[in-house]
C-alpha cells in the first residue's frame, strides 16, 4: 500500500471514529504535539481536542463527509487538502447544523511507521446552502 493510500485511509478512519464517538482511535491517528487551527479560536492541541470532543459527543452526533483532493508525500512528512462537509445533529430535537469548507492537513510518519496528523488547518464554516 502506498503512503498516499494510507493517508487517504487515515481520513476515512477519522470520519468513522468521529461518527462512533471513538476518541481512542482518533487519538491514535494524531501525534502528541498536534496543533489544530480553526476559525475564531486560538490554536489548540491534543488535550483540548479530546476535552472538546468528549463534551460534544454527549450533546451532538457528528457525521463527516469528504475526501482528500490532493495528497503529497515527501519523506516522513505529507500534506493533504480536502473539501469537507460536517453535519452536527443535536441529540435534542433541534435541526442539524451543516459546516463546509477546506482543510490543509500535515502528517508525520512516526517511529512505529504509522502516519499521524500533526497539524490541521480546518476552515469549515456554516453552510448556508444545506
Amino acid at each position: 500500500m502506498t503512503d498516499e493510500t494510507t493517508i487517504r485511509r487515515l481520513q476515512q478512519q477519522w470520519f468513522l471514529a468521529t461518527t462512533a464517538g471513538d476518541i481512542e482511535t482518533i487519538c491514535d491517528l494524531m501525534t502528541d504535539d498536534v496543533v489544530f487551527l480553526t476559525p475564531g479560536r486560538p490554536p489548540f492541541g491534543k488535550q483540548a481536542f479530546v476535552e472538546s470532543f468528549n463534551a460534544a459527543k454527549e450533546l451532538v452526533a457528528i457525521e463527516c463527509n469528504g475526501t482528500y483532493e490532493e495528497v503529497v508525500v515527501t519523506g516522513d512528512f505529507a500534506y493533504a487538502t480536502a473539501r469537507l462537509r460536517i453535519t452536527v445533529t443535536p441529540k435534542s430535537s433541534v435541526e442539524p447544523k451543516h459546516l463546509t469548507g477546506n482543510t490543509l492537513s500535515i502528517f508525520k510518519k512516526s517511529d512505529d511507521g504509522k502516519w499521524r496528523l500533526c497539524r490541521d488547518a480546518n476552515m469549515l464554516t456554516p453552510d448556508t446552502q444545506k
